[in-house]
Parts: structure tokens; C-alpha cells; sequence
């Protein structure tokens, strides 16, 4: 079984042929555009899984369908993006519609945080324990996924499960989605690095100052675990200050759902057992009753390959 992938982004289209064990055979991308109209998109992505088959040998009829993560929100029953706010020319755009007219080829469809969840569960960190996983994305912001029994799980309304948007403050930052002590503000990338930030300009002397030349601005994530693991005072506390946050976050989906596996992906996840081993620790107050035996927390896999491989399995579970 040979199926299509896409992850739709702000920044690029991915495209790639995926077989039925997740490995995939050739893929490919190109820049969105973003400002466009969503037919110009369409064509794009109709253009890139010809380019596959034909560079793979294929006839189109060899692909079973074709599987879109999509970033924002969805109606997976109709087939369409609904809205996203970094793709604005694409409200309403109706994708299984027009891969229908073009290729003649189903089409499946989810937010992209979702899909990324369902590759990683299928045949990344999750090791294929569908009957309760969840993935949390620390990029940006915070994404979530979860998968029960196979499959994405996403509410009534098909925007469910926005993870980072749990409140862990009470008045605390301002979110952009206009509540404040969101999650996502605290353990994000962007979170920890507006931290770095702050405690940078409150200790002169820190390292931090050093492994971005001076510039605050370029600052990133990494620059801020090189620092704490080097001992440096002002990173130390903001990365034991963030994972402390991560902890608070990840006990309360823990509680709520009790996967079989937390996956943990993003840049920040980087940091693998630099970032567990604490995690862990100061996770277990946190969980219900204090029973760590059953958390079992994984660094993803996939890499950036879990949007395409996970839009592909929309289409298998359907087969």
C-alpha cells in the first residue's frame, strides 16, 4: 500500500509517498506562498504528488489516497480547511473536492498538530500503543495531539484538544489567544526563551550574554540549555523554573486522559534525558495519587517527517 502525505505550513508544502510500515519513498517541498489563493495551493499540491509518482515509477493509480495535515481548524468529515490564520486566502477551502477532480483520489484531512500525533503514535515513539497516546509539541507554542483507540480525537467540533491553552496561572502572561497563564506561555520555545531573556537582563555577567554575541535577539532555545548545562546561575533557574511549568502541564494530561505514552516533540525536546530526567522527577506530585509506575514519557522520533508520515496513515486507517 502506497499513500500520500502532506503537511500544508505556513512556510513550505511537504509532500511524500509513505508505505504501509511508514517508511517513506521519496518526498519533496516547496514554499507555500501563504498569501495566495487557496487555488493556487491547491495546484501546488496536486503538481507535487504527480512529481512523486511519476520520479517513483508510479501510476497515480498505484496511491491508495491522499492524507493533509493542515494548520487550523478542520471539518475532516466534508474535507475541508476551514481557517487558518497564517494561510489567509484559504477559508472554506474545499481539498477533497478538488483532489477528487484532479487526481481522483480520496483525500483525508486533520489539523496538522493531530496528524503529527497519529504518525508519531503509529510508527514513531508511541511504538503503535494507539489505545491511548498523546504528543505534545514545545515549538512556538504548545501543540497537542491525542489518539484514542487509533485514532485522532479532537472533540465534537473538530478543534478540540488545543493542550497549551489549559490555564496553569491565574493571571498570569497574556496568550495570544486572549486568555492569560496559558500553558503555552510558559513552557513554549518562545516562553522559555522570553525567560532567558529577562534573567538575562537582570545578571549582567551570565553566560547568556556571551553565546549570543550580545544580542538578546538572538537568543534561542539551545543557546539557554548550553548555559544551564554549563553551570551558569541565570539559565540554570530559568530551565529549572520551565521544566517545573512543563510538569504542572504535563500532570494535568496526564490525569485527564492516562495514555499508555506522553510523547514529547518539538525543539525543545532536543534535550532528551537532559530534559526527562528532572522532568520526572517533579512530575510525580503532580500525578493523580502519585503513581509514576505507569508514565511513560518518550522524545519523539519522527522528526520533521511526522506530518507527512501521520497524514499518510489518515488514509490507511480508512483502507
Amino acid at each position: 500500500m502506497i499513500c500520500a502525505g502532506i503537511d500544508l505550513g505556513g512556510t513550505g508544502i511537504k509532500a511524500a509517498l509513505v508505505d504501509e510500515r511508514g517508511r517513506i519513498l521519496r518526498k519533496k517541498t516547496i514554499p507555500t506562498g501563504a498569501r495566495r489563493h487557496w487555488k493556487e495551493i491547491m495546484r501546488d499540491m496536486v503538481e507535487l504528488i504527480t512529481d512523486l509518482v511519476q520520479a517513483e515509477g508510479l501510476q497515480i493509480q498505484d496511491i491508495k489516497g491522499v492524507g493533509v495535515g493542515v494548520p487550523g481548524t478542520v471539518n475532516p468529515e466534508r474535507g475541508e480547511l476551514i481557517y487558518a490564520c497564517n494561510l489567509p486566502q484559504c477559508r472554506n477551502m474545499p481539498l477533497r473536492e478538488e483532489m477528487k477532480n484532479a487526481l481522483h483520489l480520496p483525500l483525508f484531512l486533520d489539523n496538522d498538530a493531530n496528524v503529527a500525533a497519529l504518525g508519531e503514535s503509529v510508527f514513531g515513539a508511541g511504538g503503535g500503543q494507539t489505545r491511548c497516546s498523546v504528543m505534545i509539541t514545545l515549538g512556538t507554542g504548545v501543540g497537542g495531539g491525542v489518539i484514542i483507540n487509533g485514532r485522532i480525537f479532537a472533540g465534537a467540533y473538530h478543534g478540540g484538544t488545543e493542550l497549551g491553552h489549559l490555564v496553569i496561572r491565574a493571571g498570569g502572561e497574556p496568550c495570544g489567544c486572549g486568555r492569560r497563564g496559558c500553558w503555552e506561555t510558559y513552557s513554549s520555545a518562545t516562553g522559555l526563551i522570553r525567560r532567558a531573556r529577562r534573567a538575562a537582563e537582570e545578571t549582567p555577567g551570565s553566560l547568556l550574554w556571551r553565546l549570543c554575541g550580545g544580542d538578546l535577539s538572538r537568543l534561542d532555545g539551545k543557546m539557554v540549555g548550553d548555559a544551564a548545562d554549563a553551570g551558569d546561575p541565570a539559565a540554570v533557574s530559568v530551565m529549572e523554573e520551565y521544566v517545573q511549568d512543563l510538569a504542572i502541564g504535563l500532570g494535568n494530561i496526564y490525569n485527564i486522559f492516562q495514555p499508555e505514552v506522553l510523547i514529547l516533540g518539538g525543539g525543545v525536546s532536543a534535550r532528551g534525558e537532559k530534559l526527562l530526567e528532572p522532568l520526572r522527577q517533579l512530575l510525580q506530585p503532580e500525578i493523580y495519587g502519585g503513581d509514576m509506575s505507569k508514565v511513560d514519557i518518550r522524545i519523539a522520533t519522527l522528526g520533521n517527517d511526522a506530518g507527512v508520515i501521520g497524514a499518510a496513515c489518515l488514509v490507511m486507517q480508512e483502507q
